[in-house]
């Protein structure tokens, strides 16, 4: 089976990032939404059960999901919504299904072309405003204040899909394009209409990615509450992403 149950392997790390993500007064998720995972050694995730509030998780609300398992799902033109269904499905324990969330495959897409340590998907109130507007394919092509540079980097905006296999696929299919072209992954993901994928080496740096997109979605509502946004020129982030003090910056906070 792609998706087993083992609360064993659950790093406290992954359980402590995911209940910092989702602290109510963070607003980056409420309720069951989002979800995180971190991967293990041998060609599996951990990743965060369907259902389960992210406040509040423990070790027993997430899954093991085998990558090529799903991944070879995700490229099967055969596959539907409901094999990814049985294929989530970790079976009951201790009178719980425990399933694999319903975003598992954006998790895997990202595994599949490069290792990473943590990735985390949130819904964060001020990101999916722009993701939802009439500028959401091109809100953060251009960066509005250093620190954004310096974090986030260049960002990847996938348009909306219908959360499961089809958003599996589309993001596979971006992810691969942008890897194909800058032979890396991006550090943010945006989804139209939905929310955003932050990609790290560290559980800090994927909840200092998600935070600091935040806020740049914040300035961007107001700055166009203001009349527009004027944001930094092309040339003077090219210098600034150049520098070696920067990219050092980077690394620490975003561990990427």
């Amino acid at each position: 089976m792609p998706t087993r149950w083992d609360p064993r392997v659950v790093p406290q790390e992954l359980i402590d990032v995911t209940r910092s993500l989702g602290s109510p007064e963070k607003n980056l998720v409420i309720l069951a939404e989002g979800n995180t995972s971190t991967r293990l050694g041998n060609d599996e995730i951990v990743v965060k059960a369907s259902g389960a509030n992210m406040a509040q998780v423990s070790a027993d609300d997430f899954v093991i999901a085998n990558v090529s398992e799903l991944l070879a799902l995700m490229d099967d033109p055969e596959a539907t919504q409901t094999d990814l269904t049985s294929a989530l499905d970790a079976g009951v324990h201790q009178g719980v299904r425990r399933r694999g969330s319903i975003e598992t495959l954006v998790h895997v897409a990202v595994q599949s072309l490069a290792p990473t340590p943590y990735v985390a998907h949130t819904h964060p109130t001020a990101i999916v405003s722009l993701l939802a507007s009439v500028h959401a394919a091109t809100a953060f092509d251009q960066f509005v204040y250093s620190d954004e540079a310096a974090v986030i980097g260049y960002t990847l905006f996938v348009p909306y899909a219908q959360p499961g296999i089809d958003l599996g696929r589309v993001v596979l299919e971006k992810l691969r394009g942008y890897f194909a072209e800058h032979g890396t992954l991006p550090t943010l993901v945006l989804l139209g209409n939905h929310g955003i994928i932050a990609l790290s080496d560290t559980a800090s740096g994927s909840e200092a990615v998600s935070l600091m997109a935040t806020k740049g979605a914040t300035v961007r509502l107001n700055a166009l509450a203001a009349g527009g946004v004027a944001p930094l020129s092309a040339e003077s982030t090219k210098k600034f992403l150049a520098r070696d003090d920067v990219a050092e910056r980077r690394r620490n906070l975003s561990g990427s």
